[in-house]
C-alpha cells in the first residue's frame, strides 16, 4: 500500500459522549469554558459554567439529546466518520484522512495522533464550520496548534478558515432545498444560522468597521472574517442557487444564550412576524451546520416547528444538513486538492 504524502484533519465541534446528563453536563463544561466561547474572565467564566449554567442546562440539553440520538449514537459523529470513509475513498491512498472533535470524543489529541510519525509533508486541516467563528473555528485553529507544538516534526499545515463561498457548498445545500421545493409549495423560506454574542463579532471587527447593521449586507475586505456578514453572503449564495428573490427569503440567527445582546435577527421573532403574515408554510435551511445535531433536528425542526404550529402555522419543514451529500463530499475532496501543494 502506498504511503500517505498528505494527511487531511476533518474536525467538528463535538457531541457528548452519550445523552446521559453527566455525559452532557461533561461537554458542556468543556465547551463552555473554552475562553473563546465565553469570553469573559476565568474566574468569572468558571463560577458561571460550573455553578450555574452546567447544572442547571445539563438536564434539559440531556432530554434534546434524547431526541437526536439513534441507536448508532449522535448523528454529528456518524456522519463525520462516514465522510470521512468517503473522502478517504474519493482521494486514495496519497493521503490520509481522520476525523476528529473540538470538544470530546472523538479528540482532536487523538485524531492528530494518527498521523504522527507517519512521515507526511503536508497536512491539511479543515474545520467544518462553512462561516468563521472566533468561537468555532477560531478556537479549533488554537487547540490544533496547542496539539502540535508537541510534536518534533511539524509538516507544512494548510488550516481552511472558511468554506461559505464554496461553488459545491453552495451547490449541495441547494439540492437539498430544491428536493421539497419540487414536492410543495412554500410561502417563504427561512435561514436560520447560529448566533453569536454581539460583543463577539464587534471584537473581531477589522478597523472598527463593523456596525451590526446594513454594514453586514455586502461582503468585502474589511469584513471577511464577521460572522455576520459572511451569513449574509451565503444566504445570497443559496438564494441565487435556488433561484428565489430577495422578498421571498429571511435570515435569522437561532440559539441565544443569556441576557448579553446576540446578532439579531432572532429566528423566534422572525416565527412571530412570519404568523402576523399570515405566513403558513415554510421551508427552513441552517446552513451554518455541515451534519444533523442538536441545533438543526432538535431546535428548528422540533421546537421551531412546535411554535410555528402552536401559533397557527401549517408546514414547517426543516432541510436536512450536507451529512454524506456527494456533492457536499465532492465539495471537501475539492477544497483538499485546492490547498495541497501536491500536482493535482
Amino acid at each position: 500500500m502506498a504511503k500517505a504524502h498528505t494527511g487531511v484533519l476533518l474536525l467538528n465541534l463535538g457531541t457528548p459522549d452519550s445523552p446521559a446528563v453527566p455525559d452532557v453536563r461533561k461537554y458542556l463544561q468543556e465547551f463552555l469554558m473554552d475562553g473563546r466561547v465565553i469570553d469573559i474572565p476565568f474566574l468569572q467564566r468558571w463560577l458561571l459554567v460550573n455553578l450555574i449554567i452546567a447544572p442547571f442546562r445539563a438536564p434539559q440539553s440531556a432530554k434534546g439529546y434524547q431526541q437526536l440520538w439513534t441507536k448508532d449514537g449522535s448523528p454529528l459523529k456518524i456522519y463525520g466518520y462516514q465522510v470521512t470513509k468517503l473522502l478517504q475513498d474519493s482521494l486514495g491512498a496519497d493521503y490520509q484522512v481522520v476525523f476528529g472533535m473540538r470538544y470530546q470524543n472523538p479528540s482532536l489529541r487523538s485524531a492528530l495522533e494518527q498521523f504522527k510519525d507517519k512521515g507526511l509533508k503536508e497536512l491539511i486541516v479543515i474545520p467544518m464550520y462553512p462561516q468563521y467563528a472566533s468561537a468555532s473555528t477560531g478556537s479549533t485553529h488554537e487547540k490544533f496548534m496547542d496539539e502540535i507544538k508537541r510534536w518534533e516534526v511539524v509538516p507544512t499545515v494548510k488550516v481552511i478558515s472558511q468554506f461559505f463561498e464554496h461553488p459545491l457548498f453552495i451547490k449541495a445545500f441547494a439540492e437539498l432545498g430544491k428536493k421539497y421545493l419540487s414536492q410543495a409549495k412554500y410561502d417563504h423560506i427561512l435561514f436560520s444560522y447560529h448566533g453569536l454574542p454581539e460583543r463577539q463579532i464587534l471584537k473581531a471587527s477589522s478597523d472598527g468597521y463593523c456596525r451590526l447593521g446594513d454594514c453586514c449586507k455586502t461582503y468585502h475586505n474589511k469584513n471577511q472574517y464577521c460572522y455576520r456578514a459572511q451569513c449574509f453572503a451565503t444566504t445570497r449564495l443559496l438564494a441565487k442557487e435556488l433561484g428565489i428573490n430577495e422578498d421571498q427569503y429571511t435570515l435569522c440567527f437561532q440559539s441565544r444564550l443569556g441576557k448579553d445582546p446576540w446578532v439579531k435577527p432572532y429566528t423566534d421573532e422572525i416565527i412571530n412576524g412570519l404568523i402576523k403574515r399570515n405566513i403558513k408554510n415554510v421551508l427552513v435551511f441552517s446552513p451554518a451546520f455541515v451534519a444533523d445535531c442538536l441545533e438543526t433536528t432538535v431546535e428548528i425542526g422540533m421546537e421551531y416547528k412546535h411554535q410555528f404550529t402552536h401559533l397557527g402555522g401549517e408546514r414547517w419543514q426543516l432541510v436536512e444538513s450536507l451529512n454524506t451529500s456527494p456533492t457536499w463530499v465532492e465539495c471537501l475532496k475539492q477544497l483538499v486538492l485546492e490547498n495541497s501543494a501536491k500536482p493535482c
